[in-house]
């Protein structure tokens, strides 16, 4: 399956061929569509046949490894025919909106000193889990970093590793209760800007700074002794 969404962020459509149907969903040769994982929430959209009929898309998922992202029809969808050619086509306003708040979570866990524990991007607030030890969470202070890191309008870019490279950089990866898929031979780098955040991802991201807008520091929780959890949302673009 190729999965032009890990390459490409911005492709909002592609035409595909439907290579299974089952109770998964539909499974595509070629997709655009990304599905839920690392805390990030899969894609809707439309596959439209050749005859005209349009599917609603309602999630996307991962089946059977990270190298899948099977599509999950409607509950009333007429669903399509193994073989048969479609053109798929991504929620993207939806979907860049995610787009920048996955951004703003990198720069939200460069901006805090302490392992992450747990997360949820999502459309209106997001959130980050630190396992804080003796470190004092000040809200203006994380605010006054993340407003800097944005004024630099830094490029967000994509690298490649092997996992003997992750291996002998332990400290790339910041969160401690998922770590980067591995087996598949590579694994992708999100790097924004020269210094401000370099760490495994999967996820879709924006390719410059300049299109989060401004990111607002929210409540801060105490979850536990050690365990903080840093709520985010956007500023209305």
């Amino acid at each position: 399956m190729e999965l032009i969404f890990r390459e490409d962020a911005y492709a909002c459509e592609c035409n595909a061929t439907v290579t299974a149907v089952d109770d998964r969903g539909i499974w595509l040769d070629r997709t655009i569509f990304y599905p839920e994982g690392g805390g990030q929430p899969g894609d809707m959209g439309t596959l439209t046949t050749e005859a005209g009929a349009v599917i609603p898309i309602a999630n996307t998922i991962k089946v059977d490894g990270a190298d899948t992202s099977v599509c999950v029809p409607g509950d009333s969808s007429v669903l399509p025919a193994v073989g048969q050619r479609v053109t798929a086509k991504i929620d993207w306003e939806r979907r860049h909106k995610l787009m920048r708040m996955h951004t703003a979570m990198h720069l939200l866990c460069s901006a805090v000193p302490a392992g992450v524990t747990g997360g949820q991007v999502g459309l209106d607030k997001s959130r980050l889990d630190f396992d804080v030890g003796e470190i004092t969470l000040v809200k203006d202070e994380i605010q006054a970093k993340l407003d800097q890191m944005l004024k630099t309008a830094a490029d967000v870019e994509y690298r490649w590793i092997d996992d003997a490279e992750l291996d002998a950089n332990p400290e790339l990866v910041r969160t401690m209760s998922v770590q980067p898929p591995r087996g598949s031979g590579k694994i992708r780098l999100v790097a924004i800007g020269d210094n401000l955040d370099l760490q495994p991802c999967g996820g879709t991201h924006v390719a410059n700074l300049a299109e989060i807008g401004r990111i607002i520091v929210g409540k801060i929780e105490n979850k536990g002794r050690r365990n903080r959890r840093v709520n985010i949302s956007l500023e209305n673009k």
